[in-house]
């Protein structure tokens, strides 16, 4: 123990009551949180120290560092990347062997691997749906400069988000960040991504977990498709006569549908000024997720955020206030609507859903009933049905909770 070395920004003493003289795949099962886990390159295990989930990896003490600094890096240029917490290195055994290092992250809350996903909603259309949510993170990676190397489901973990899911990196072992990649290094991490996808859907048919009619091939080249799509809305340049400067507006108004903002636009025009390109220079995403923060400091999912900024916008409809200030409204609409819906989750049932999933599915559930019953349901009645006949059948996904599935492999890293 005495050589034992811990690399994190904020130290927790209680790391120091583990058994790091032990193989990590040797420790009880009296100490480890009971989540799925399964085939791996590494060892991975999850443990609950002072009330947090940690995910720990045993691995080479280079390479632990070096993917602590990676993740540290990408979070604070804002990729959505599980949180490094710190790098257990120095270890030995009982016989003073020197041992591998461990690298340790926090668990993400709500967050769910796409086997356990596959578990829940086993159809064509929730791997279209985790395969959107992949595309954006990889775009969003390479307008960064990060060339990742191993891109693959099982290297990300992903969160509802709105009928959808967001997508958040896990394993970054094999990344590297540059100024900006060249088209070969971009072809190279698509080619591996759709390799490695078309593999995992595979595996996922001969589980049963979707259905064998289902093609990967085809599911793997829309991932491409999507890809390809995104990219060239953010950096494509566009051309048009020197009289059409509304489009300038317009190109901006469809990045920001795509839930992306645009820092600094690139405006020329050729020598008889007839004709202006335009190009985005700078595009950070999470358009509407930062909208919803400034008005009512709500922390969501992009398409979360879409959701309730409409719920928002119907809202100051329906009491006439179009022509009052947004920061009024909204600040109404948070204490007189979405508050009082999110409050009537019952404390036992808060780990299910987060708080703006909760409240997407409450409409959707106020739709339904209405569609069904051939009347405007009221919201109360609605919250109080989703939360009798609905929620409780909702596994808890703040731990990543699916006893269904705890026997299945699920790769982490």
């Amino acid at each position: 123990m005495a050589s034992l070395e811990i690399t994190a920004s904020r130290p927790d003493p209680a790391l120091l009551d583990l058994p790091w003289e032990k193989p990590l795949e040797d420790w009880p099962e009296s100490i480890l949180a009971a989540l799925p886990r399964g085939i791996s390159r590494h060892v991975v295990r999850f443990v609950r120290v002072s009330g947090r989930v940690l995910a720990l990896k045993e691995i080479n003490r280079d390479l632990a560092q070096r993917e602590y600094d990676m993740l540290r890096v990408l979070r604070k240029i804002g990729i959505p990347a599980v949180e490094p917490f710190a790098v257990i290195s120095g270890r030995a055994d009982t016989a003073g062997e020197p041992m591998d290092a461990i690298l340790i992250t926090r668990h993400l809350q709500f967050s769910l691997p796409y086997r356990a996903v596959f578990s829940q909603i086993s159809h064509e259309d929730t791997a279209r749906r985790l395969l959107d949510a992949l595309a954006v993170l990889l775009v969003r990676l390479h307008l960064e400069g990060f060339f990742w190397g191993d891109v693959s489901l099982s290297n990300t973990l992903f969160r509802r988000d709105a009928g959808a899911f967001a997508a958040y990196l896990v394993d970054v072992e094999t990344g590297t960040l540059h100024e900006s990649l060249t088209d070969g290094q971009r072809a190279y991490d698509l080619d591996l991504a759709r390799t490695n996808i078309i593999g995992e859907l595979m595996d996922l048919q001969a589980g049963e977990l979707i259905d064998e009619d289902s093609d990967p091939v085809d599911v793997g080249d829309q991932l491409l498709a999507r890809y390809d799509e995104l990219w060239s809305a953010l950096t494509e340049r566009e051309s048009f006569a020197a009289d059409e400067r509304w489009r300038v507006s317009a190109r901006i108004e469809r990045l920001n549908k795509l839930g992306f903002d645009v820092g600094e636009l690139e405006l020329t025009t050729d020598l008889d000024g007839t004709t202006v390109s335009i190009q985005p220079k700078v595009v950070d995403a999470g358009h509407h997720a930062r909208r919803l923060m400034r008005l009512t400091g709500i922390d969501a999912q992009e398409n979360q955020a879409r959701r309730l900024l409409n719920d928002l916008d119907q809202y100051g409809a329906i009491t006439d206030q179009q022509a009052e200030e947004e920061e009024f409204v909204a600040h109404e609409w948070q204490q007189e609507h979405y508050e009082p819906i999110v409050r009537a989750i019952p404390r036992t049932m808060r780990s299910k859903l987060q708080p703006p999933e909760f409240f997407h599915e409450v409409l959707e559930h106020k739709w339904y009933l209405s569609e069904k019953q051939g009347r405007d349901v009221p919201m109360s009645e609605a919250v109080a049905d989703y939360v009798e006949t609905v929620l409780p059948h909702r596994p808890d996904e703040k731990s990543l909770v699916t006893t269904e599935t705890s026997a299945l492999p699920i790769v982490e890293s």
